[in-house]
């Protein structure tokens, strides 16, 4: 059975607690010093606000945290994996390859191994998550994209771009700096996402892991000639406002403007998956009978898969008619992990509303 993190709040007492209960089954990330660690780490605790929990090492190194070197967060490390980690610390922006493995005497498939088995991801994936991430806000910054593919380590121009087509959908060149839309990364418990906006509202949020990423962010730039830049608004900030409230299981309601780009059929369906109650689910049958289309069951499922507004447009809440968790863009364990925190989030809410009928009912003339 798999264990269910509690809510934040209760995490954040377990940390202030140092409760050995929750030792290798939760994490915090300290938003505040980049740092992530054991609820029982002897250092300073943080303030609540800084403060993100994750159910798994490999989740934190996903968002963008470090580990912590007084309570190593990572358990139990061979020497060697110790060292190459050191490394990447020290110079995240290096360019790392299975010949350097080998150099330094490891067997990359065994290495392959055991860092997926420790950490979730290969060391290689980690080295190029960390200089992507650096060179995309370098660039936000207002950096040249020479000097952001050799900040990122990278010696080809070509690979450069390559590499980060791959993880935004363009090459650095193609982010115009008189942008329409713009993109930045925003860190999760669940893994980073990739936000696209404008001025007044949200137009793509999805994981960046999403292997359609790459697809739907081009469909955007054929829209916009090309007009997509880094960087972020005001709108931003309230998108992560908005999910930071959803993470922590205090709300599922969401103000961010949103801008649906679709075909009415699947702005239909769409508007339909915003009517699921947070903690509820619905076959993609229910979905075709209520927007009266009951024979269109798979063109249902094709425009659910299409939604490139994850979380906040809850395909994750479509599920099959046998009570299967079925496909999604994002990966079935965060499928799994968004349905269960809805589930925590609607116990809350019918509890505070029973809570309130009851102070009613105690106080009733």
């Amino acid at each position: 059975m798999l264990f269910t993190l509690p809510d934040p709040d209760s995490l954040y007492q377990a940390l202030l607690a140092r409760d050995p209960q929750y030792d290798g089954r939760a994490f915090v990330g300290v938003a505040s010093t980049g740092i992530f660690c054991r609820l029982t780490c002897p250092a300073r605790k943080p303030l609540r606000r800084n403060c993100s929990f994750f159910d798994s090492a490999a989740a934190c190194l996903e968002a963008g945290f470090r580990p912590c070197k007084r309570c190593h967060p990572l358990g139990e490390i061979a020497p060697a994996h110790q060292a190459l980690l050191a490394a990447l610390e020290q110079d995240p922006a290096r360019r790392w390859s299975e010949a350097d493995l080998v150099a330094l005497g490891h067997d990359p498939s065994t290495l392959r191994r055991a860092f997926r088995r420790q950490f979730g991801m290969t060391f290689l994936d980690l080295a190029r998550q960390a200089r992507l991430r650096h060179a995309a806000r370098h660039l936000a910054q207002g950096g040249t994209v020479i000097e952001a593919q050799l900040e990122a380590g990278f010696d080809s121009a070509s690979g450069f771009r390559a590499a980060f087509a791959r993880l935004l959908g363009h090459a650095p060149a193609q982010m115009a700096e008189a942008a329409l839309l713009r993109a930045d990364f925003i860190d999760t418990p669940l893994g980073g996402m990739v936000a696209l906006v404008d001025d007044h509202a949200l137009h793509l949020l999805e994981f960046t892991s999403r292997p359609a990423l790459g697809a739907e962010l081009r469909r955007l730039s054929a829209l916009t000639k090309g007009r997509i830049g880094l960087g972020r608004s005001a709108i931003t900030d309230q998108l992560e406002a908005d999910l930071a409230r959803y993470f922590a299981a205090e709300s599922a309601q969401f103000t961010t403007p949103m801008v649906l780009h679709g075909t009415p059929f699947t702005r239909a369906v769409w508007q339909a998956l915003q009517t699921i109650p947070p903690g509820e689910t619905r076959s993609y049958s229910q979905i075709a009978r209520q927007i009266g289309r009951p024979e269109a069951v798979r063109a249902v499922a094709r425009a659910n898969g299409a939604n490139q507004l994850a979380v906040l447009i809850p395909c994750h809440r479509v599920i099959g008619a046998d009570g299967s968790l079925t496909g999604y863009g994002g990966g079935l364990w965060r499928k799994e992990r968004l349905i269960a925190l809805e589930a925590r989030l609607a116990a809350a809410s019918r509890d505070q509303k029973l809570r309130e009928s009851l102070d009613l009912a105690c106080n009733w003339p």
